[in-house]
C-alpha cells in the first residue's frame, strides 16, 4: 500500500516539474503579429541600426561645419637651438668709415644660441557666402540621413513581411498534411481490415502504404523548411537563431475580399510621389546638387575674417638663461580680406560639372516618376492575377477534395476501385500543392505591392 502512494506521489512529482517547465517555456516564447514583428525589427535589424550610426555621423559632420564660425583659438610654443648661426656680411665701411669701398665684407653673426617664442592666436570669420550656403545644405544633409533609415526600415518590413507569410504558409501547409495523414491513414486501416476479410486486395493495401508515407516523408520536409522558415524570419527582425516566438496571426485572419477591395483595385487617382522614399530621397539629392551649383558662384565673393595674436619670445646665449631670465611680450591684431581674382577657369568649369550632375539628378527623378506609374500598375495587375489564381486553386482544392470523399464511399461500399480512390486522392494533393503556391505567390505579390503604393511600414 505505501508502494502505491510512494509511485503516486512521483508521479504528480514528476507532472509538476513537466507543467512547470512547460510554462516557463511558454513564457520565454514570445508572440508577434505582423506589424508587432515590423516593429521590433526596425529597432533591432542591424541594418537599421547601421543607417542610425550613418544619421548620427551625419549630424555630427553639420556641427562640424558650424564650428567654422565660432572662435578658432590655437596656441603655439618652440626652443630653438641654434647649432651653427648663420654670418651675414656687412661692408666694412659699416664698422670703419675711413675703410676702401674695395675692402672685404665683414662677416656678422645675427642671432643667439637659444631662442623661443610662446603664441596664442583668435580668428574670427565675419564673412564668408559660401559658409552660409552650406548651413542651409546642412539641413538638407540632414532630412537625407533621415530618409536613409526610413529606406532601411522599409527594406527591413519588405523582408520580415515576406519571411512572415513565409512562415504561415508552412505552418497552413503542415495542418493539412496531418489532415491529409490522417485521413489516408483511416483508409489504410480500413482496407488492412478489409484484406483481412477477402474483400480488398494485398495491392490495394501496399499503394496505399505508399500514399502515406510519401505524405509522410513530405510532411517532414516541409516541417524542416518551416524550420528554416522560422530562422530566417528571425534573422531578419535581428533575433537570435535560438530565441523562441510564436505568431499569432494566421493565414485565415487574411480578408481576401478586403484585400482586393484595398489593394487590387485598379489605379485611377494620381499617385503622390513622395509616399515612395525613393523619390523623397532623390528630392533631397536633387536639392543638395542645386546648392553645389550655388556654392561655387558663392566662392567668387570675398571673405574676411579677423585676428588676434598674443605671446612671448626671448633669445639667450645660454640654455639655462632661457628660464630665468624675462621674456618678452609681443601682440597684433587685425583683418584678412580675400579677394578671389583669377584662379584659371577654374571655377567656371567646376560649375559646368555640378550642373551636369544636378541636371542628371533631374533627369532621374523624371524616369523614377515613369518607374514608380508603371510598378504600381504592374504591382495591381498582378496582385489582381495572383488573387484569381488563388481562389480557383481554392476552388480546385474543394472540388479535389468532394470528389476524394466520394471516391472513398464508392470504393467503401464496393462499387468503386482502389485506384479510382488513389487517383482522387493524388488529384487532391495536387490541387492542395497548387493552392499553397498560389497562396506563397499571393502572399509576396501583396508585400510588393503595399510596398509600391508606400503603404508597406507604417512609418513611411
Amino acid at each position: 500500500m505505501r508502494t502505491k502512494i510512494t509511485g503516486q506521489i512521483m508521479i504528480i512529482l514528476l507532472l509538476s516539474i513537466l507543467s512547470s517547465k512547460s510554462l516557463l517555456y511558454a513564457q520565454d516564447r514570445r508572440g508577434f503579429s505582423l506589424n508587432e514583428a515590423i516593429q521590433y525589427a526596425v529597432e533591432h535589424n542591424i541594418n537599421v541600426k547601421n543607417s542610425a550610426l550613418d544619421a548620427l555621423s551625419a549630424e555630427a559632420r553639420i556641427r562640424e561645419l558650424k564650428g567654422v564660425a565660432l572662435p578658432q583659438v590655437s596656441a603655439s610654443g618652440q626652443i630653438i637651438d641654434n647649432l651653427i648661426i648663420q654670418r651675414v656680411f656687412l661692408p666694412a665701411v659699416f664698422f670703419d668709415p675711413k675703410a676702401s669701398p674695395d675692402a672685404p665684407a665683414v662677416p656678422v653673426q645675427f642671432g643667439v644660441s637659444y631662442s623661443g617664442n610662446l603664441t596664442g592666436s583668435l580668428n574670427q570669420l565675419l564673412f564668408d557666402a559660401s559658409y552660409r550656403l552650406g548651413l542651409r545644405a546642412a539641413d538638407t544633409y540632414r532630412q537625407l540621413a533621415q530618409k536613409n533609415i526610413q529606406a532601411s526600415k522599409i527594406t527591413v518590413a519588405e523582408q520580415v513581411a515576406k519571411a512572415y507569410y513565409g512562415v504561415l504558409v508552412n505552418e497552413q501547409q503542415i495542418k493539412l498534411l496531418d489532415l491529409n495523414i490522417n485521413r489516408v491513414d483511416t483508409l489504410y486501416q480500413n482496407t488492412v481490415g478489409l484484406n483481412k476479410q477477402g474483400f480488398a486486395e494485398k495491392i490495394d493495401v501496399s499503394r496505399l502504404e505508399v500514399q502515406l508515407n510519401n505524405l509522410k516523408a513530405e510532411r517532414q520536409n516541409v516541417q524542416n523548411l518551416l524550420e528554416l522558415s522560422y530562422y530566417l524570419l528571425k534573422f531578419q527582425m535581428g533575433l537570435g537563431i535560438n530565441d523562441a516566438i510564436t505568431l499569432t496571426e494566421q493565414i485565415k485572419d487574411i480578408d481576401l475580399d478586403e484585400v482586393e477591395r484595398t489593394t487590387v483595385q485598379p489605379v485611377t487617382e494620381q499617385f503622390d510621389y513622395n509616399q515612395r522614399i525613393e523619390f523623397a530621397t532623390l528630392q533631397s539629392q536633387i536639392e543638395l546638387a542645386d546648392l553645389d551649383v550655388q556654392s561655387v558662384a558663392k566662392r567668387y565673393y570675398p571673405s574676411l575674417s579677423a585676428f588676434v595674436n598674443y605671446g612671448y619670445n626671448a633669445g639667450r646665449n645660454k640654455f639655462s638663461d632661457m628660464f630665468t631670465s624675462p621674456w618678452f611680450n609681443l601682440s597684433t591684431v587685425g583683418l584678412n580680406l580675400s579677394v578671389p581674382i583669377f584662379d584659371g577657369f577654374q571655377k567656371k568649369y567646376q560649375a559646368a560639372q555640378k550642373r551636369f550632375a544636378l541636371q542628371k539628378a533631374q533627369n532621374s527623378s523624371t524616369l523614377l516618376k515613369n518607374t514608380i506609374d508603371l510598378q504600381i500598375r504592374q504591382a495591381s495587375v498582378t496582385l489582381r492575377n495572383s488573387l484569381q489564381t488563388l481562389r480557383t486553386q481554392q476552388r480546385n482544392v474543394d472540388l479535389a477534395k468532394e470528389v476524394a470523399r466520394v471516391a472513398k464511399i464508392k470504393y467503401q461500399e464496393g462499387v468503386g476501385s482502389n485506384i479510382e480512390v488513389m487517383d482522387a486522392e493524388n488529384s487532391y494533393r495536387q490541387a492542395q500543392n497548387n493552392y499553397f503556391v498560389s497562396l506563397y505567390n499571393f502572399l509576396q505579390t501583396k508585400v510588393d505591392a503595399d510596398k509600391a503604393s508606400g503603404k508597406l511600414y507604417p512609418g513611411q
